[in-house]
């Protein structure tokens, strides 16, 4: 087991223990984890086991509207809101081009 992924599942434990002292349950379908380096070889690992629990290794992740990557790259952050700002100008486009609208 490599640094990151040991560190993770020290980390998973110790989620676990304080979830189980709080009176909380940690949701493990939910509960996903990535490692994120610009080395291309780190946090290749798959799940990472703990007892009765699984977590799983994402390559990106949405997180408050931005696109998180492994790579801690931005070029997926860029092409999703090129995408969204032109959906949103072809949007505008047609209401604006719309018969609805009187001429000038």
């Amino acid at each position: 087991m490599d640094g990151s992924a040991y560190t993770v599942k020290k980390n998973a434990e110790a989620l676990a223990v304080a979830s189980t002292e709080t009176g909380l349950e940690v949701n493990t379908d939910k509960t996903k984890y990535m490692v994120m380096s610009r080395d291309h070889d780190v946090g290749r690992s798959h799940s990472i086991k703990n007892d009765n629990s699984s977590f799983e290794n994402v390559e990106e992740f949405k997180h408050l509207g931005t696109t998180l990557t492994n790579q801690n790259s931005i070029q997926e952050e860029i092409k999703s809101r090129s995408k969204s700002e032109n959906a949103c100008c072809l949007s505008v486009q047609n209401l604006l081009s719309s018969s609805f609208y009187p001429k000038i």
